[in-house]
């Protein structure tokens, strides 16, 4: 598959167009980012774990009946993708409460919630992809009702698949954030599926295995990334 014209370059992917009206090539980058770009450093291998780990995740999804736009790892750092018109509302899952949701509620870090959380956010960087609902999403001409209620059981879906993987693995899967796209008009799942769009935690201990790492300046990023990946069986050996 030929990689032709750059389409976008976002916080830590870029986009480019193929040969292939239907496919995209997606490049994943060192780059990471945090509190709407306003932190951004370069971190070595990070790019290929991630795009590494996200083949292994969206392939547990497939096998799970889930649609998602990947379809193959072309390099270390690129997959090729299905070209979706993406919806600009992000679905948010949270099994416990961390981030945003503390801040919000003054629930204390690692609150239970039962049954999982399930929440709307418009991507817009400018105006850190504030907290939406279903009607304003309908009445913005962002997404249709039924459209939203895809997503949404699709996330749970996610969510019910994901769980006990990570828990397999010692880990505590606390929120996450998926994207959505139609498809020749099929809701299927989109972006990417990451440490960096989720937060985990080691089941005894709550070491932190995610971005929050960036984000508060605990260090061993990348390390954490690849101890996660290793607890799940991911191969990293030839990056």
């Amino acid at each position: 598959m030929q990689k032709n014209k750059l389409l976008y370059t976002g916080k830590a992917k870029s986009v480019y167009e193929t040969d292939s009206v239907d496919h995209l090539i997606l490049v994943f980058r060192d780059d990471t980012s945090a509190f709407d770009g306003k932190k951004v450093e370069q971190l070595a291998r990070k790019g290929r774990i991630n795009n590494r780990f996200n083949a292994f995740i969206m392939q547990k999804l497939a096998d799970a009946g889930i649609k998602t736009h990947f379809e193959r790892l072309l390099t270390p750092d690129e997959v090729l993708v299905k070209r979706l018109n993406m919806i600009p509302v992000e679905c948010v899952v949270r099994n416990f409460a961390a981030g945003s949701l503390c801040r919000r509620l003054g629930i204390e870090e690692g609150t239970p919630l039962t049954p999982p959380t399930f929440e709307l956010f418009y991507k817009d960087d400018a105006l850190g992809d504030p907290m939406v609902n279903e009607s304003i999403a309908v009445s913005l001409n962002w997404a249709t009702a039924e459209q939203l209620a895809k997503m949404q059981q699709l996330t749970h879906q996610v969510n019910a698949v994901l769980v006990p993987l990570f828990d397999a693995g010692g880990m505590m899967l606390v929120d996450f954030k998926l994207e959505f796209g139609l498809f020749h008009h099929e809701i299927v799942l989109g972006d990417e599926f990451s440490p960096d769009g989720c937060r985990l935690w080691d089941k005894q201990t709550r070491k932190k295995l995610d971005k929050d790492r960036f984000r508060q300046d605990l260090g061993d990023v990348v390390e954490a990334y690849e101890e996660v990946a290793q607890r799940l069986g991911v191969d990293l050996t030839d990056l």
